[in-house]
């Protein structure tokens, strides 16, 4: 260190899909939350290459999700990952190792544990200050909310692993709801609709895109309705290559338990928020955030079923990490934890 250290902060959304850094107030990188390593458990790719790789490997190689659910299911692997994806950041000077100043967002049902193994990995990855924010706080932040302001609001973050509910109000969170349902149970909602209903085998990836290109939370979208999307695979049975077209009022069926669990978590986290603040939500509406807010219909949904105007975030792919980002600028903030 000495006189020749010097500190550079970044901001991380650590997801169980994507992960996402900014630096400056820039996205620097965005990538697949996946790490590749051959079998000394030596990384060969991290995040879009590693990606590209999964389900396609050999014995020699395997690559691995070290998210599960929004936390750490991999220790070591998500070190790697964390290494790998903050190695990609151009931090501007080489000569010297920066001390690397971290905000990082993690799953509001987070345990002490789950805690920990994400403040560990951050240190073993290079993070020498290491601050942790709870991810439906940074969604408030990244959307625009005045989080500190004596006003209730309500954000719910649908990411890939977990769906974060809160009712935020004064810097802090009033009422709650975490839940591991999310983006990655409709996928398997979908591979196993496929299996069950039409004898195709299909990859996770292939449900991911099943999900992106008609995926729909309704079974009524009227002239927003996607076309047909045609999915290839080998008939479970006989494994002759056949080709299914899949439509998205299919989909909202198949998905629409997962959907319903979302549903009640947010009818409870209502429940238990107090009468001022419910008023002040029933106002201001609520705001989706996360990849799963994307999902064709979902704000329409909600906002029918819940009696309540349901608004989806600018870039809510990109809310956690910008609140992150946001959060840096001042790491008073009563909400941030060391």
């Amino acid at each position: 260190m000495g006189l020749f250290s010097f500190t550079q902060e970044i901001a991380i959304d650590l997801g169980t899909a994507n992960t996402i850094i900014m630096y400056n107030n820039k996205i620097v990188v965005d990538e697949p939350s996946v790490v590749a390593m051959d079998t000394s458990k030596k990384m060969i790719a991290v995040g879009e290459k590693a990606k590209q790789m999964h389900e396609k490997t050999n014995p020699n190689i395997h690559t691995i999700r070290p998210l599960r659910d929004g936390v750490i299911a991999d220790f070591y692997a998500c070190e790697q990952m964390m290494r790998g994806m903050i190695d990609k950041v151009d931090i501007g000077n080489k000569i010297f190792t920066p001390n690397l100043r971290m905000v990082i967002g993690v799953p509001y049902g987070s345990t002490e544990v789950e805690l920990r193994a994400v403040r560990d990995s951050a240190e073993h990855a290079g993070g020498r200050d290491v601050y942790l924010i709870y991810e439906p706080m940074a969604s408030a932040l990244g959307i625009g909310l005045d989080v500190t302001a004596p006003e209730g609001n309500m954000v719910v973050d649908i990411g890939g692993g977990s769906t974060e509910i809160a009712v935020i109000s004064l810097g802090g969170i009033v009422s709650n709801g975490s839940l591991r349902t999310a983006g990655d149970d409709f996928t398997a909602d979908i591979q196993e609709y496929m299996s069950r209903q039409h004898n195709v085998r299909v990859s996770e990836r292939m449900a991911e895109r099943i999900k992106i290109h008609v995926g729909s939370a309704l079974t009524e979208l009227g002239e927003d309705a996607p076309q047909d999307y045609i999915v290839h695979g080998p008939n479970r049975i006989t494994a002759m290559p056949i080709e299914v077209p899949v439509c998205y009022q299919e989909i909202a069926h198949c998905i629409d338990k997962s959907i319903i669990k979302i549903e009640n978590a947010i009818i409870s986290a209502l429940e238990s928020t107090p009468p001022e603040l419910y008023a002040d939500i029933v106002h201001n509406g609520i705001y989706l955030a996360g990849g799963g807010a994307l999902l064709r219909g979902l704000a329409k949904r909600f906002s029918d079923k819940i009696n309540i105007p349901f608004h989806v975030a600018e870039d809510p792919l990109y809310c956690v990490a910008k609140g992150t980002s946001l959060a840096l600028r001042d790491l008073n903030y009563p909400f941030l934890m060391r």
